[in-house]
């Protein structure tokens, strides 16, 4: 699939504004100039390189205001160079991005998303970050999320420099689910910190919310959807797999004790048809629709749910993090900033990934509401926590991080959602009496298919021969 034309340049900043904005690694002091390293190919003689600057290729994929955010991030860069172009490519979506690449297309820098790390190395895809940022001084070991830098360290490399961090959480609509008037009523809610902050709550406030929001008219308390990252979070949170091993899985591990008691004690909210929405509902709208019509009080998502939510006419909403049922848990994406294996600029294009990590653009990014940066300073700063804005309690978003569940690389990934959520379906949304472990057992049956096919030519009998009689 090829890649979308870029968005048309903005209009450069004022030489001042792009002089603060400057190429930098992310420290504690003032950002650094630029500091251009020559690649193999590139000349360091001034006068052979300024009548026509190097070209940078950067791929980045999102919503139009994402792709319009790393627009000004390219053009701020731009501003502060007159031997090196860096130009601004885009896909619809990331799955577009690593066919792309996967393709022998690559762009000389482009995010991706770490559920397609794995495949990306195997190819030869990538060059490694970790000595590249280390000289330009980016500060990745405490300025940027550990957890997502991690995620993206393979073979005793950095591959690609963690960009931002998405935790799913729950948004929910605060005239609907009016903890205080609940707790006027003697339900359970979840407590306040010293701040007044509700940071933390039980599947059993969680269900409460549901009842309590769902006990007038057609409004219903809740939806998580049906599928492996919807149902993730509760089974982790209870102690349970949803693989059978978290590095080479096999199958899914549904039938173990623990998932199954996990599984057991969400469904009973889950399956409750007076709190979740009606076929008929669901059937009209999408849950997130019907949440931003106000007739939903809860949906988990993600960080890239907040542009939309705040333009939703007549919505109050905030966030808390995924109910707790034995330990905090929850599940997420990370996308991060690769360098091209087949770059011909690998220090033009590493200046460029060192620039666009830094504090001043990646506020720039954040401020669209679209993503948590993996940047802690930026992600603490005003241009993500947007105070006066929606969701108040936007540091459940950082808060979150560190209990991510980073799934293992499945090659088949989409292969195996398609074969199991039919059955998971079943398990949330199927009426009357749910066979729980039958259910259980045949999605990991279903997932062995995909996850460990029979080899038919393996388990086969080699022919033997029958030696002639001379």
């Amino acid at each position: 699939m090829s890649r979308t034309p870029s968005l048309r340049r903005c209009a450069l900043l004022a030489t001042a504004l792009a002089v603060a904005l400057t190429t930098a690694a992310c420290t504690g002091e003032d950002e650094p100039e630029p500091r251009p390293t020559p690649s193999a190919g590139q000349s360091g003689n001034p006068t052979k390189t300024a009548a026509k600057p190097r070209e940078v290729t950067f791929g980045a994929y999102g919503s139009e205001e994402e792709v319009a955010a790393f627009q000004s991030v390219v053009d701020s860069f731009n501003a502060s160079s007159t031997d090196r172009r860096v130009v601004l490519e885009s896909w619809p979506d990331h799955e577009a991005a690593v066919a792309d690449v996967l393709a022998g297309d690559a762009p000389d820098v482009f995010l991706t998303s770490r559920i397609d790390l794995d495949q990306l190395v195997e190819a030869g895809a990538l060059q490694p970050v970790s000595l590249l940022l280390d000289e330009r001084g980016v500060d990745f070991g405490d300025r940027f999320s550990r957890d997502a830098v991690d995620a993206f360290a393979m073979d005793d490399e950095l591959q690609c420099m963690a960009y931002s961090v998405s935790p799913m959480v729950i948004y929910y609509n605060t005239r609907l689910v009016d903890f205080d008037k609940m707790e006027r009523r003697g339900l359970d809610v979840p407590s306040t910190n010293d701040e007044g902050v509700r940071e933390r709550w039980t599947l059993a406030e969680f269900g409460a919310a549901a009842q309590f929001a769902s006990r007038r008219g057609d409004r219903r308390g809740v939806w998580i959807d049906p599928t492996l990252q919807g149902l993730a979070p509760f089974i982790y949170s209870g102690d349970g797999k949803v693989f059978n091993d978290d590095s080479e899985p096999t199958s899914l591990a549904f039938a173990d004790d623990s998932t199954r008691e996990a599984l057991s004690q969400t469904l009973a909210i889950l399956r409750d048809p007076t709190i979740t929405p009606t076929n008929a509902q669901l059937a009209r709208a999408t849950p997130v629709k019907l949440f931003k019509r106000g007739e939903l009080a809860m949906v988990a998502g993600f960080r890239n749910l907040v542009p939309e939510m705040r333009e939703a006419e007549d919505l109050d909403f905030d966030v808390l993090p995924m109910p707790v049922i034995d330990t905090r848990a929850t599940v997420g994406d990370i996308s991060g900033l690769c360098l091209s294996a087949d770059s011909d600029v690998t220090g033009d294009a590493a200046d460029f990934i060192a620039y666009a990590v830094s504090d001043a653009a990646i506020a720039t990014v954040a401020a669209t509401g679209f993503i948590v940066p993996a940047n802690t300073s930026v992600a603490a700063s005003p241009e993500f926590l947007a105070p006066g804005e929606e969701p108040a309690n936007a540091e459940v978003y950082n808060t979150s991080i560190r209990y991510m569940v980073v799934p293992p690389f499945i090659d088949r990934r989409e292969e195996l959602e398609e074969a199991v959520t039919p059955l998971l379906d079943r398990l949330v949304t199927a009426p009357g009496v749910l066979d729980l472990d039958a259910t259980t057992e045949q999605i990991d049956l279903v997932s062995q298919t995909v996850l460990a096919p029979e080899d038919e030519e393996s388990e086969s009998p080699e022919p033997t021969e029958t030696p002639t009689e001379e």
